[in-house]
């Protein structure tokens, strides 16, 4: 289970993002009143998906002892339609990889566990304390 910490003090939209041994530190573009200190809520759920994506793929690889010199993955949030959002998602695989292997290896990035958390969905219950 994933544990996650996430405190804004008085620092407009600064946020200190704790996991139980990293921090990282989130906030918002100028444009819309952060300081830009670090990432968006939308840029931190992409890369969520981009670092999965990746980490899945190097992981089949190298258990399938392929060429892969390096993976790439961009992560773009559409989120303007509300009703409609979506991700579009790019991967860039360099090495010795057949056509073959480039399917399997599709397969694989939406078999990531996060791309498969996305795509089906999930119930977000919310408490809240004082």
């Amino acid at each position: 289970m994933e544990h996650i910490t996430a405190t804004t003090g008085k620092a407009r939209y600064k946020t200190i993002i704790h996991s139980s041994d990293h921090a990282i530190t989130g906030d918002e573009p100028v444009h819309l009143g952060g300081q830009n200190l670090g990432m968006s809520p939308g840029e931190l759920l992409c890369s969520s998906l981009a670092s999965c994506t990746s980490i899945t793929l190097r992981m089949y690889a190298d258990r399938k002892e392929w060429n892969v010199t390096e993976i790439t993955v961009k992560v773009t949030l559409h989120d303007e339609d509300k009703k409609n959002p979506s991700m579009h998602r790019v991967v860039e695989i360099s090495g010795e990889i057949d056509e073959q292997q480039q399917t399997r290896l599709l397969a694989i990035a939406n078999a990531c566990p996060v791309h498969k958390l996305l795509s089906r969905g999930l119930e977000i219950r919310t408490e809240i304390k004082f």
